[in-house]
């Protein structure tokens, strides 16, 4: 593994070999974060199949046991930021790869008490925050370092590639975690989600971090409230994301589709052909004008699923959800990183995908709630709803600041 030496003061210079530098100062990173990601990604199509069919708990506890992951990111987020900001973000990754394996170790003792279905969901949520909290200082730091090593004016490609990690582990990771569920068992699942954080801690032992700055960090509450609005048009445009990984498996098994793993891997490629392609267009042209047209493509995704009575537009609109998704988080993140000082940029990261939390945390309870009175598909008109809202942040940023 080849080490990097940059320091957070010197970004390298924009040019046409700098541009080529890029993807190879993130790639030791990249490829970490996309192998740890496997653990969550192996786990999306199982979770919901494993609670409500082999545990029998209903649609509102799946929604539970999907959002305890995202609620205890929410919670962790002003952590992760402060410790990449003060004890470095290499220190805030590694940290988060050891308490992923910690998260497996307790779904394997989630299954000691099976047939007792209520105390093993406890169980099991507890083992969804621990890994809340990994993925919390995964993402946080890993964007952190990422940033620092390319400098701010590259903020959108480094968040392109960072999710081309997370969801390629997500893409790669369903069919995989069916294989190994169908195989194995939920022992299997939990067995593969903690080799996958050890194999990615090795990988970044022997890489260099980055020192972290001296100056005097912005408070957190600060720095939330200076990316408030595009992180509420992430939260908004969250939703569809969030529909699909909480209960595209259900939806699936209750239409007699075949395997929902086509509908996580159709996400997936979409996710990330969006990225290859247009991935320099937030910096490029700004994040804004990306957001708007991609939540409106995401909205056309939603729609498609709401409206499937055949597991191929259901796949089509996952796929154009994923598209539509991939550009809005780098777009709205943009706009969030501009808003920042250099010096608080991993509360900066930290801070903005907390709105991605928010968003998961509250869409799987209550898309949940609403699948027990109106069916499952009717959470995809909602996914609708919710990510057509994300247009008007991107519009009103789009809209010139108020003259003072």
């Amino acid at each position: 593994m080849t080490s990097h030496k940059p320091t957070a003061s010197s970004p390298p210079a924009i040019t046409g070999a700098g541009q080529q530098s890029v993807l190879q100062q993130l790639a030791p990173i990249v490829l970490a974060v996309f192998v740890s990601f496997m653990t969550i990604g192996i786990a999306l199509p199982v979770l919901p199949l494993h609670v409500h069919g082999q545990l029998g708990m209903s649609t509102l506890m799946v929604g539970m046991v999907a959002g305890a992951q995202f609620a205890a990111a929410l919670l962790t987020r002003a952590w992760a930021g402060a410790l990449s900001d003060t004890r470095g973000s290499k220190r805030a990754v590694m940290t988060g790869f050891g308490i992923g394996i910690a998260s497996a170790l307790v779904y394997f003792l989630s299954l000691y008490w099976v047939d007792q279905p209520q105390l093993s969901v406890a169980v099991l949520i507890v083992g969804r925050v621990l890994l809340g909290c990994a993925e919390s200082l995964i993402v946080t730091g890993a964007l952190s370092w990422g940033v620092g090593l390319v400098g701010p004016q590259r903020a959108g490609k480094v968040m392109a590639w960072v999710g081309i990690a997370m969801y390629g582990a997500y893409a790669a990771g369903a069919p995989a975690g069916m294989a190994i569920y169908k195989a194995y068992g939920f022992s299997g699942i939990a067995a593969a989600g903690m080799l996958a954080p050890l194999l990615a801690m090795i990988m970044l032992f022997k890489v260099d971090a980055i020192a972290p700055g001296k100056l005097r960090r912005v408070p957190f509450y600060k720095v939330l409230g200076m990316v408030w609005l595009p992180g509420a048009g992430l939260a908004l445009s969250s939703v569809g994301f969030g529909v699909i990984t909480a209960f595209v498996s259900l939806l699936f098994a209750t239409r007699q589709w075949g395997s929902p793993a086509l509908a996580f891997t159709a996400f997936g490629v979409g996710f990330i052909g969006a990225r290859l392609l247009f991935g320099h267009l937030p910096d490029k042209i700004g994040g804004a004008k990306v957001a708007l047209v991609c939540v409106l493509i995401e909205v056309l995704g939603q729609a498609f699923i709401w409206r499937a009575e055949t597991s191929l537009p259901a796949c089509l609109g996952a796929a154009l959800t994923g598209f539509g998704y991939s550009l809005a988080f780098p777009g709205f993140g943009v706009e969030a990183v501009r808003r920042t000082p250099p010096q608080s940029r991993g509360a900066a990261m930290g801070a903005y995908v907390a709105f991605l939390d928010i968003s998961l945390a509250i869409t799987g309870p209550l898309a949940g709630a609403l699948a027990n009175v109106a069916g499952i598909s009717a959470v995809y008109l909602a996914g609708a709803a919710c990510v057509g809202l994300a247009a008007l942040v991107a519009m009103r940023l789009l809209a010139p600041a108020p003259a003072s």
